[in-house]
């Protein structure tokens, strides 16, 4: 899955109003007077995109968002994966300040793309490095994005070499975003890139079809298909087929989407995860990208079942007197968890080595918010209120929770930016979340209250 984890790692301006304002009043957050004053939820959470963007000033220009505080141990890691909501996330904000910021992580993207220490092909990895650090063996890790050489610094030491298909999608999608808003050609060329690098290294004529994994760091090609990736391939195909004319990109997006509605269950309103085989459907655990990313790039009337099944299926509370609930006494948290499987997490056992016990009703908040957006898309009877709900817990967990945190060792801007989960959660992909700041998580509260749709934004 596209995502990331904790410390110990096994892999992925104001924007609106309304919102944020009833966020303040559910909480009761001081006067009338105050609450006026404040900034809004939204112009907090693109504050905290912004710090993340610029918590290495002294390592040049071309840079990337650390995807994580520092007290998550992953140091200046930069996920491509978030780099690209914060991308689409600056571009929905409609102000000058958020355009620039978009144009600058996109030139990284490039710059990342057309200065591998490896490869020439169009591709990105998983996670960059934006600043020194030293690591927990006590090997100094002293360049910022750019390294001495020239070259892009990839993220070696957790081992975030490989390149997987979803990531690039996404990035495919921001830049051609960036193309579209900016009509400048390097940003079209670099999506373009990306697409070609997908089409020759995923294609599989497996009976299932669609377009495998990725890469790992060794650059072997993994044997899974994923439906989560397939659907971002919707975006970004659709995005390269408006823009460029060419019709292959359709005729590549039919395929991507040929695949993911074979991961339909029309039995139970959802969709599974996808094959490890390209024969053989997986069918647990299911996740809930799966569901409300399937809607965001289809909008299909016939598969709009599946946000009713993440909304009810994976629905968690989270409250302070739970046994493994890493909460604040006397608060709570409603949202989606990540997965069947993360309901079933052994609550007895740390999700790795090294990490805390798993709370079966942690909330992740980058789901949640991706729920709400697709909501408020589908415009049912009660969606917008369900999804009013849903952000306005988003909201009062940027208000309450990950204080005290960092970004490059500078505080993080009071009240800024919203954390991956309300308490320790095991994914049962093989990695957890947790209650550190995170710039996918803030990123993709900011596209919801901005109603902005990035899987089908190129029909716009």
């Amino acid at each position: 899955m596209t995502g990331s984890q904790g410390p110990v790692v096994s892999r992925r301006a104001l924007i609106g109003t309304g919102v944020g304002v009833g966020a303040a009043v559910l909480m009761g957050a001081g006067t009338a007077e105050a609450a006026e004053t404040r900034p809004s939820a939204p112009s907090r959470a693109a504050g905290f995109l912004a710090a993340a963007m610029d918590a290495y000033p002294d390592h040049g220009p071309v840079r990337l968002a650390q995807s994580y505080t520092d007290q998550a141990g992953l140091f200046s890691t930069a996920f491509t994966y978030d780099n690209a909501l914060a991308i689409l996330a600056h571009l929905a904000s409609g102000t000058a300040d958020g355009r620039a910021r978009a144009v600058v992580l996109g030139d990284a993207l490039l710059y990342a793309q057309t200065h591998d220490p490896g490869y020439d092909d169009g591709r990105l990895r998983q996670a960059y490095n934006v600043g020194p650090y030293t690591f927990y063996d006590g090997s100094a890790q002293p360049d910022g994005f750019v390294r001495a050489d020239g070259t892009a610094n990839v993220g070696t030491q957790f081992g975030f070499t490989g390149t997987a298909v979803g990531d690039m999608a996404w990035a495919g999608i921001a830049l051609a975003a960036l193309a579209g808003r900016t009509g400048e050609r390097r940003f079209l060329t670099g999506a373009a890139r990306i697409g070609e690098w997908i089409e020759r290294t995923g294609r599989t004529e497996e009976p299932l079809g669609g377009y495998k994994f990725g890469v790992n760091g060794a650059n072997e090609k993994l044997p899974f298909t994923s439906t989560e990736h397939n659907t971002d391939l919707l975006g970004l195909f659709g995005r390269l087929a408006r823009l460029t004319g060419d019709p292959v990109w359709l005729e590549r997006r039919a395929r991507a989407e040929t695949f993911v509605k074979k991961m339909w269950e029309p039995s139970g309103g959802f969709f599974y995860t996808g094959t490890n085989d390209g024969v053989t459907i997986n069918k647990s655990p299911i996740p809930e990208d799966t569901q409300t990313w399937t809607f965001l790039a289809l909008n299909s009337p016939i598969h709009a079942r599946s946000l009713d099944w993440a909304a009810g299926q994976l629905a968690v509370l989270d409250t302070a007197d739970r046994r493994n609930s890493t909460l604040p006494a006397g608060q709570s948290y409603e949202g989606v968890t990540f997965s069947s499987a993360a309901l079933l997490a052994n609550e007895d056992a740390p999700i790795a080595d090294g990490q805390p016990k798993p709370d079966r009703n942690g909330v992740w908040f980058e789901g949640t918010a991706h729920l709400a957006l697709a909501l408020r898309t589908r415009r049912a009877r009660d969606d917008e209120a369900r999804a009013r709900r849903l952000l306005a817990s988003v909201e009062r967990a940027q208000e309450l929770l990950g204080g005290a945190q960092t970004l490059g060792s500078r505080a993080v801007p009071e009240r800024s930016g919203v954390v991956s989960a309300s308490s320790p959660l095991d994914t049962g992909f093989g990695f957890g979340y947790y209650p550190y700041r995170h710039t996918g998580a803030t990123a993709w509260y900011l596209l919801a209250v901005s109603r902005a749709n990035p899987l089908r934004g190129w029909t716009g």
